[in-house]
């Protein structure tokens, strides 16, 4: 499979991909990043984004994840190791990132995440998965691989 086109060299793009990737860094600190990890990694799931699959999986390892925990992102309503907070996170993930598979966000996920997150982490939380179905969609769409990406290599 071959990159369709570099977002990062392509006219348009490069002019547009600087202001998400602003909005991401002015969304974080509100929420702990792993929570961002594990939310950056449910919705790449979700949509197939390998390259966002394989930045936020070495990310999320390098801050301190543990390789059980980034394995079972997937399927973290059948395990045990995710606290109430983190599952609250990756429910609203789904929904957030499901939309069309369902009337949207439920009252009691939202409910359930507003108990678990004060008013600035949850919305820090609502624009992070935004954003990293933002990034999931420019990244399927042009077929960006997964694979290469280095830890820190966008900071």
């Amino acid at each position: 499979m071959e990159a369709r086109l570099d977002p990062f060299t392509h006219d348009t793009l490069k002019r547009i991909l600087p202001h998400v990737i602003s909005a991401g860094r002015a969304a974080s600190g509100a929420l702990p990043e792993r929570i961002a990890e594990l939310v950056n990694i449910r919705a790449s799931q979700i949509n197939g984004c390998g390259a966002c699959l394989d930045m936020h999986v070495k990310e999320a390892l390098h801050a301190g994840e543990t390789p059980l925990r980034v394995t079972l992102v997937g399927a973290w309503r059948e395990t045990s190791v995710f606290t109430d907070q983190e599952r609250a996170a990756l429910a609203l993930t789904e929904e957030g990132t499901r939309l069309a598979d369902s009337t949207g966000v439920g009252d009691e996920t939202w409910s359930d995440a507003a108990r678990h997150f004060d008013d600035a982490e949850l919305g820090a939380l609502v624009a992070q998965i935004a954003l990293i179905n933002t990034f999931n969609r420019f990244n399927v769409m042009t077929r960006q691989q997964g694979g290469h990406y280095e830890v820190g290599q966008f900071a």
